[in-house]
């Protein structure tokens, strides 16, 4: 039977589990606040690991520069406490993204409400002088 997943895949999901955990407990750095993983890339010979990330309150530009940045001075920590937490012979090479996926999500489906509700009001609207 087939692989379900290959090994990179399984490492990308275990380091995603870790990283945000590490984040969550052991990075106290005030510029980072409230960072979830959304995902995580590894390259096939596990020696780059690009890490993506969103920020709960952060939406300003600037913000989001900030922590980034704050994420990225912390890589070689996050990068040492993930080697004691997975048991890999070579731990990755960290970089930090922001990940504005969930950002343009939102405000896709901000405009599809409004694209819908302007269609309903106008539909109303045609439908009230047609009965006159």
């Amino acid at each position: 039977m087939a692989k379900e997943f290959s090994r990179t895949q399984r490492v990308a999901q275990e380091m995603q589990k870790e990283i945000a955990i590490i984040i969550q407990r052991e990075v106290k750095d005030p510029r980072i606040g409230m960072a979830t993983v959304s995902g995580v890339e590894v390259s096939r010979d596990l020696a780059y690991a690009k890490v993506f990330v969103t920020f709960l309150n952060d939406n300003e530009p600037e913000q989001v520069k900030t922590a980034v940045k704050a994420l990225q001075d912390a890589a070689g920590f996050i990068r040492m406490m993930l080697g004691k937490a997975m048991r890999l012979r070579v731990v990755p090479e960290l970089t930090f993204a922001y990940d504005n996926s969930l950002v343009e999500g939102m405000r896709m489906s901000n405009l599809v409400t409004n694209v819908v509700k302007k269609d309903v009001e106008r539909r109303s609207a045609l439908g009230e002088d047609q009965e006159d």
